[in-house]
């Protein structure tokens, strides 16, 4: 029986395959984590008076999108968090301070802490992450001392270290005093979060403020793009796409010439008919070979950057009726032509598009190839390359712009203000030269 099985199926192959093709596709499988592919199709809301969290609250507070498989992280002004199942709506109590998704050995967020050890207490300062917790259970990101308070809180998703200007209490029985205080998260370690954290101040804050956005503290993090299930991820399936720093983003190139960016979030989910995906540089010069519908039909070459765009657009044509038939992003890349019908005769001619066009702006037509007819356009090996070039000097000058970024980026909220004048605006008091003056 299982030969006359194996010819009845492969008689009907013979027979009746080529009418009937292939409608399946095989690919490679690996496990998949439903929470890890399951569509963000909820949004997370807190009614902040009432004390509850939900999907269900829709008038409320919109905090992010989410999925009913979530998990979410709640921190508490008092310096309780706990993680708990995502639902429709749910009573979590008064005193949120903070609340996202929460993912499960996640060593990349960083929550960035000043917290006051009970009422009268010292200040201390610490980084943590939180990578495994027991769901519905209470823990304590302070000493844990009766009456302590969280008085600064930051999520970072990527380690990001800003910068703190404190303000002290002014002493009413000292003359001179300093009542400022600065300090960088990117100082202080990343440690568990039972830990206690490092002393900030022994005296009493009037107020903390946020002076500068920090940069990550932990280097780039590796993205991955798996075609299986169209998203990315940092667990090292499908294609290395690089290392992805803060404002690093993802360039997609779709059919036909259309084009996007978006962020290096496991969450995004991506078309299944991309041409290409990789991460995007702003300085990368490409070059398309493009029917255009607007002028005959006739071949044009462009060269082009393709400007950052969350939305679509389009480098080929804006007529639906063009076509694109060659991208590449070769320094100096080499195409041929190839003669046919009535100009068969021309044989073959070889175009340097470096040579030939000039680097323009994505929407602009290009120059034209050719008006004889054209069998075939294809891309040869260059025939020269770029000169290798020394990263360590690069490196160094993307430092430097970045420190400085960070020097330019002031957002003291008492800049250009005395110390003594941000004391009498504490204490209320003016000084008689500002009465005089009025």
């Amino acid at each position: 029986m299982v030969r006359v099985t194996i010819e009845w199926f492969e008689h009907l192959i013979e027979k009746y395959g080529k009418d009937y093709p292939r409608r399946t596709e095989i690919k490679s499988f690996d496990t998949i984590i439903a929470a890890k592919v399951v569509d963000a199709n909820e949004k997370l809301y807190i009614d902040r008076q009432g004390g509850f969290i939900g999907t269900g609250l829709k008038k409320a507070e919109f905090v992010q999108n989410c999925s009913d498989l979530d998990d979410v992280i709640i921190f508490y002004k008092n310096g309780k968090y706990k993680v708990i199942k995502i639902a429709d709506k749910i009573f979590v109590g008064k005193g949120v301070l903070h609340l996202q998704v929460f993912k499960k050995n996640d060593k990349r967020t960083i929550y960035n802490v000043i917290y006051r050890d009970g009422t009268e207490g010292y200040y201390y300062i610490k980084r943590f992450n939180v990578t495994s917790v027991t769901k519905d259970r209470d823990y304590d990101l302070t000493r844990g001392t009766k009456g302590s308070k969280v008085v600064y809180f930051t999520a970072n998703p990527n380690g990001e270290a800003e910068t703190v200007k404190i303000t002290l209490d002014v002493d009413p029985d000292k003359k001179r005093q300093n009542i400022f205080l600065e300090r960088s998260f990117s100082d202080i370690m990343i440690k568990g979060r039972a830990a206690n954290g490092n002393l900030l101040t022994k005296k009493s804050i009037h107020r903390i403020s946020l002076k500068n956005h920090g940069h990550s503290t932990l280097g780039g993090r590796k993205v991955w793009f798996d075609p299986d299930v169209n998203r990315i991820n940092y667990e090292e399936h499908g294609r290395f796409l690089g290392e992805f720093n803060d404002h690093d983003s993802i360039l997609v190139i779709l059919p036909g010439g259309e084009y996007y960016q978006s962020t290096f979030d496991a969450a995004n989910h991506y078309e299944d008919n991309i041409e290409r995906i990789e991460k995007f540089e702003a300085d990368k010069v490409w070059t398309a070979v493009v029917y255009d519908a607007d002028n005959q039909g006739y071949p044009y070459l462009k060269r082009f950057l393709m400007e950052p765009s969350k939305r679509h657009q389009n480098f080929a044509s804006e007529n639906p009726n063009s076509r694109l038939v060659l991208l590449t992003d070769e320094t100096y890349p080499l195409i041929r032509l190839t003669y046919g019908g009535v100009d068969a005769s021309r044989g073959t001619e070889d175009i340097d598009a470096e040579q030939f066009v000039g680097v323009k702006g994505f929407k602009a037509k290009g120059k034209r190839l050719t008006t004889w007819h054209v069998e075939k356009i294809e891309e040869l090996e260059p025939t020269r390359r770029p000169e290798p070039t020394d990263t360590t000097g690069n490196e160094s000058e993307n430092d430097n712009k970045a420190r400085e970024t960070e020097r330019k980026e002031n957002l003291d909220p008492d800049a250009g203000k005395s110390q003594q004048q941000v004391i009498d605006e504490i204490t209320g008091q003016l000084r008689l030269f500002d009465d005089e003056s009025k």
